[in-house]
C-alpha cells in the first residue's frame, strides 16, 4: 500500500492555530463505520451518539512544558533546549539548538541561573545528554521557566498554558497533548457519567516522532517510533465487563487506540500491563479492543490517517476529509473532532 494513496488537499488555512474559547464548542463531524454515512454536529452533541453502557478511554497523559530557552554560559549564546527523555535522576536526553555550540563540559543558564544544565554526553541529530542543577522541586521550576512544545505546524504563541492539556491531565511525561481530549470538559464528562456512560483511563506519553512524516514509499516499509504506556487493572475490567454487556469501547485519540490494540494483540485481550509499543495500524488491521474513536483532523499522508482509515474505511475516511476541508474544519492539534462509530440507538440512526 503507498504512502500516496492517503494524500489529500489541505489549504494551509484550515491548520487551526488557536485553540476555541470554549473547548466544547469545536466542530464534530459523525462517520458511521460501515455506511460512510457523515453528520455535521458540535462537539458537546457528543452526549447523543454515546449510549448508556458503553466505555470511554481517555489517554491522561500530561505535557510537559519541555522546551526551554537559555544562554551558555561561556559565551553568552542563546540557546534552545528540549526535554525529550529523564534517563536517571536529573539527567535528560534532550534536542539542543544550535547543537554544534554545546559540547560536553558546556554549561546552560535558565532563567538567570534559576535552573542550570551541564552537557554530560552528546548524541546524533542535535541530541544531548543533560544534568539538570537547581533548587527545590524540578517540575515546579520547569512550570515556571518553560514553555509547552507546540506541534512544528502551529506557528502561534500559546496564551494559556493549560488550553494545551485536557482537563483529566494526570501523569507527567508527554512532548504532546493527546489531542482529541482536549475538546472535553468537565462538565461534559459529568453529563456522560450521568447518562451511564462509563469513563476510564490509560496513560501513553506522546513522543516527538508522532511528528515525524512518513519518508517511504510504501507504508510497510516504515518504522514507527517507540512511546510508554501503562494500563490498570481496573481499565482491564471495565473493557471486559463492558463486551460482556453489549456496550461499546470509544476510544479518545489514536494513542488509546494504539495503547488498547497493543494489549490486546500481545495478551489476546487487554491486561494489565506497561511498556513500549511501536504498533503500526493501517488498512487491513484486526482490531481487537475498540469499537469506535474519537479523533481531530490529520496531516495528509501521516501514520494518524492510515490508522483512522484502518477503522472505518479508507474510501470513507477519505470522502469524509473531502467533505471536512469543503466545509471548513479546523485541522489538527486545535481543530475539529471526528467520531467514528457505528451508530446503535443514536440520535441518527
Amino acid at each position: 500500500m503507498k504512502v500516496e494513496d492517503f494524500d489529500f488537499d489541505l489549504p494551509e488555512e484550515l491548520i487551526a492555530q488557536t485553540p476555541l474559547k470554549e473547548r466544547a464548542e469545536s466542530r464534530l463531524m459523525v462517520l458511521e463505520k460501515e455506511k460512510g454515512t457523515v453528520y455535521h454536529k458540535t462537539f458537546k452533541n457528543i452526549v447523543d451518539y454515546l449510549n448508556p453502557g458503553d466505555l470511554l478511554i481517555l489517554n491522561d497523559t500530561k505535557v510537559l512544558p519541555a522546551r526551554l530557552h537559555g544562554v551558555k554560559e561561556e559565551t553568552g549564546a542563546n540557546i534552545e533546549v528540549l526535554l525529550l527523555k529523564q534517563n536517571e535522576q536529573d539527567v535528560w536526553e534532550t534536542l539542543v539548538k544550535p547543537a554544534k555550540r554545546i559540547k560536553e563540559g558546556n554549561i546552560i543558564s535558565f532563567g538567570n541561573g534559576k535552573l542550570r544544565a551541564e552537557c554530560i554526553g552528546e548524541k546524533e541529530h542535535g541530541g544531548r545528554l543533560l544534568r539538570f542543577y537547581y533548587e527545590g522541586i524540578f517540575y515546579e521550576v520547569l512550570d515556571e521557566l518553560g514553555e509547552m512544545p507546540l506541534p512544528p505546524y502551529i506557528k502561534e504563541q500559546l496564551e494559556e498554558k493549560d488550553r494545551y492539556q485536557t482537563v483529566y491531565a494526570k501523569e507527567r511525561g508527554s512532548a504532546a497533548a493527546p489531542t482529541a481530549g482536549l475538546h472535553f470538559t468537565e462538565q461534559l464528562l459529568e453529563q456522560l457519567k450521568k447518562q451511564g456512560v462509563r469513563i476510564e483511563f490509560i496513560t501513553l506519553h506522546v513522543g516527538l516522532g508522532t511528528f515525524r512524516p512518513v519518508s517511504v514509499d510504501s507504508i510497510e516499509d516504515h518504522d514507527m517510533h517507540a512511546e510508554y504506556y501503562t494500563i490498570s487493572k481496573q481499565t482491564e475490567e471495565a473493557i471486559r465487563e463492558t463486551k460482556e454487556k453489549g456496550g461499546r469501547v470509544i476510544a479518545v485519540g489514536t494513542t488509546s487506540v494504539r495503547t488498547l490494540e497493543t494489549a490486546a494483540r500481545d495478551h489476546g485481550f487487554v491486561k494489565e500491563s506497561s511498556g513500549w509499543t511501536d504498533i503500526f495500524i493501517y488498512p487491513g488491521f484486526k482490531f481487537k479492543a475498540i469499537d469506535g474513536m474519537i479523533t481531530n483532523f490529520h496531516l495528509p499522508k501521516s501514520t494518524l490517517i492510515m490508522l483512522v482509515s484502518a477503522i472505518a474505511g479508507q474510501e470513507h475516511v477519505l470522502s469524509a476529509y473531502k467533505e471536512a476541508v469543503q466545509n471548513q474544519y479546523r485541522f489538527f492539534s486545535f481543530g475539529d473532532a471526528m467520531l467514528i462509530i457505528d451508530l446503535k440507538g443514536g440520535k441518527d440512526e
